[in-house]
């Protein structure tokens, strides 16, 4: 579990620096020639993200299409690796999960923000009466993971969520949670969650086989607020970073290399691509 809690972060942290930087704008370089006319047009910041060295690239697109997904993958390398990193025997899952969305943009919304202050949330107690709910509310973009609450917690973790990370065992199923302004993003680890968007999406029973935990077995959100990462970013954030094992083990603590998550955490704080507000 923290192995899981520790890559949302990670991922909220290459969302924040695609939606700060709006790195995809003026550059094609992580965008194949089929993906460039899906890109959002909205203005470069006028001062450059440093989070953008960490990156290593000059923009990324964040979300999977269901008419291009193969030659983005191919341009990636993504087909070279099976999930989470990669579609490599999952082409069909893929193809039938995104055949229910309706959208594949960053945003349901016209773009007229030039430059975006965005604010990952975690779910943890530290942020019990601080009272930062508005604080956080103030930013253009706030973006959360798995079932963390807001309901009853708004003084401390604000009202508004831009997009929530979430798996089939950490979305919300109780529709007191629907937000109409929220975009569900579906990190996929196996070849069932993406059978499982497929089915919850079309009506069909679920079937709790295949994964760690009892998945949501309705769903409460829209098809046109729900996307799909790029198992690229799963990639570069995972393997690339924290030196996860391409072939996950069966005990927990087997996933970690401690060392590389200790020494990317320090380095998202000594150069300042995070600012702590508790």
């Amino acid at each position: 579990m923290k192995r899981i809690l520790l890559f949302f972060i990670l991922a909220a942290a290459v969302m924040y620096g695609i939606l700060h930087g709006n790195l995809w704008r003026n550059n094609l370089y992580w965008l194949p020639p089929t993906a460039v006319e899906r890109r959002n047009a909205l203005d470069t910041c006028l001062q450059k993200p440093a989070f953008e060295s960490l990156l290593g690239v000059d923009k990324i697109y964040p979300f999977l299409c269901a008419n291009d997904f193969i030659s983005v993958a191919e341009f990636h390398g993504s087909d070279k690796f099976e999930l989470p990193y990669g579609i490599k025997r999952a082409e069909q899952f893929f193809h039938l999960a995104l055949s229910r969305l309706q959208n594949c943009g960053l945003s349901n919304e016209e773009d007229s923000i030039a430059c975006r202050r965005c604010v990952v949330v975690g779910n943890g107690g530290v942020l019990r009466n601080k009272t930062l709910g508005e604080k956080i509310d103030s930013y253009d973009v706030i973006i959360r993971m798995n079932n963390g609450p807001v309901i009853g917690y708004e003084d401390d973790v604000g009202r508004r969520t831009t997009f929530r990370l979430s798996y089939p065992e950490s979305i919300f199923s109780d529709p007191i949670h629907y937000d109409p302004n929220t975009t569900v993003v579906l990190i996929v680890f196996k070849p069932r969650d993406l059978k499982w968007l497929w089915e919850i999406l079309g009506g069909q029973k679920i079937s709790a086989k295949g994964f760690w935990k009892k998945p949501a077995l309705n769903m409460i959100y829209k098809s046109s607020q729900i996307r799909i990462l790029d198992p690229s970013i799963t990639r570069k954030t995972a393997y690339e970073w924290l030196r996860f094992p391409t072939r996950f083990p069966k005990k927990e603590n087997e996933y970690h290399n401690i060392n590389a998550e200790q020494k990317f955490l320090k380095q998202l704080i000594d150069k300042n691509f995070v600012v702590n507000l508790t």
